[in-house]
């Protein structure tokens, strides 16, 4: 794009410090506002990490800015799913082929990388504790109360919100009639734990992996820390017999951990103080039309915010970057860029939603069930023999650029056939025969 523009990005959180070196590469001038004080002074991640799952969308998009080697310097490498069953026992999942993983990455760590790399941008002005109070699409324009308590009104040639799920300029945009969204809470909310390392700095479990503890209507997974650390977090029912208002007492909570989790429990060195510390955290998704009024777009989880079961979160937002750098250097009209970047990305963003769903359900109740097992590893099987006619749900949203929606609905197709697979007889006792292996290329043949 040939002429330099004037930008404000509302949000410098991971998509939003990210999306302001895309656009300061292409010369623009940006100005960032963040609400919240500089994380690098204020040691606002300080302790334990918040970590997520970095996957090849997000590499992808870290690529594009040079950024991603030294991402992965500090990422766990996760090879697959180590399953702790109910019964005491422990299986393994891999995720994809061999040497395929998802990275184990710090959230703050991450974001005060990108925002270190904001900040060499002669083109990027940085503005710390500004929380945005208004928007205005129609006028260009956005307002900012600035620490001294001042109204700070800034007018741009393009405007981008990413503030985040509770993002102040989508409702700013809504109350002006501008878009209509809707936030669908879940019946289940998150709370975080710990698993300390040794003394020696070694982890307490398999280090390259996400764990899963699957128990039908809740689960407890955890993800690896370059500490030795673990950062665990419970996914269960607000309310209900078994339910976080039901833990409402230290004998009841360990009871419950004793009885659903007893292999983590002699790991949990902190149990009940993580557990008053922090606090249970709603689940939802977030549903937005139009995302563009004027030259102003909502981007990352002020657009779409999804639940975290894929962990696709970080992923779908740094993919909206790379979507929209490879537009600009297609699209020169920013108008017609910003209606671009909304038509292709809103289709991927209400799939990502559905599949993280779909894999709440897969993770809870079947990582642990053997008849699903079975169809994975028929899955598998037939995907290493026949990898240009089949490839896995989860790899196709984890380890491919293949659209959201494209994914999702083969996904869906591949779903019909293994159930016809499934219904064979005596299927358990002859899933790697050549006779399961024809059935499965005559259903796609026939597709």
């Amino acid at each position: 794009m040939s002429e330099n523009k004037n930008m404000v990005v509302a949000g410098a959180g991971l998509v939003g410090s990210l999306l302001s070196i895309y656009l300061a590469r292409k010369g623009h001038n940006v100005q960032i506002f963040e609400k919240r004080p500089d994380a690098r002074k204020t040691q606002l991640y300080a302790g334990r990490s918040i970590n997520l799952a970095l996957s090849d969308r997000g590499i992808q998009a870290l690529r594009q800015v040079g950024v991603v080697d030294r991402v992965l310097e500090q990422a766990i490498p996760m090879y697959g799913r180590a399953i702790h069953n109910a019964d005491g026992t422990e299986t393994y999942q891999p995720y994809g082929k061999e040497g395929q993983a998802i990275y184990s990455v710090s959230r703050g760590g991450l974001n005060n990388l990108l925002v270190d790399l904001a900040e060499g941008y002669e083109n990027i002005q940085l503005n710390f504790e500004h929380a945005c109070s208004n928007a205005e699409p129609l006028k260009n324009r956005i307002s900012f109360t600035t620490p001294s308590g001042d109204d700070l009104q800034v007018n741009a040639d393009v405007i981008f919100a990413t503030d985040g799920a509770g993002s102040v300029v989508r409702k700013a945009m809504e109350e002006q009639g501008l878009l209509e969204s809707q936030t669908k809470w879940i019946e289940h909310g998150y709370k975080e734990l710990s698993i300390q390392a040794n003394q020696d700095g070694g982890f307490r479990m398999e280090k390259n992996a996400l764990h899963i503890w699957p128990r039908k209507d809740f689960m407890l997974i955890a993800l690896p820390n370059p500490d030795g650390s673990f950062t665990l977090t419970l996914f269960l029912r607000n309310e209900g017999e078994v339910s976080f208002a039901a833990l409402n007492s230290d004998e009841k909570v360990l009871e419950f951990f004793n009885r659903e989790f007893a292999d983590a429990v002699p790991l949990m060195d902190d149990l009940l103080l993580d557990w008053h510390q922090n606090p249970s955290s709603p689940l939802g998704i977030v549903y937005t039309y139009p995302w563009v009024s004027g030259n102003t777009i909502l981007l990352g989880d002020a657009s779409h915010a999804i639940v975290p079961f894929y962990g696709q979160g970080m992923n779908s937002g740094f993919e909206d970057c790379y979507v929209l750098g490879q537009m600009m250097e297609e699209i020169s009209d920013w108008t017609e860029l910003l209606d671009a970047v909304q038509e292709s990305r809103k289709p991927d963003a209400d799939a990502i939603a559905e599949l993280a769903m779909r894999n709440f359900v897969e993770m809870r109740d079947l990582t642990g069930d053997p008849s699903f097992l079975l169809q994975k590893k028929i899955e598998a099987r037939f995907a290493n023999k026949h990898p240009d006619k089949w490839l896995p749900l989860y790899s196709r949203v984890t380890f491919s650029h293949q659209r959201y929606h494209e994914a999702l609905a083969k996904g869906k197709e591949q779903d019909a056939i293994m159930a016809e697979v499934m219904a064979m007889p005596n299927i358990a006792n002859h899933w790697d025969s050549e006779k399961v292996e024809a059935k499965i290329l005559s259903l796609l043949n026939n597709s």
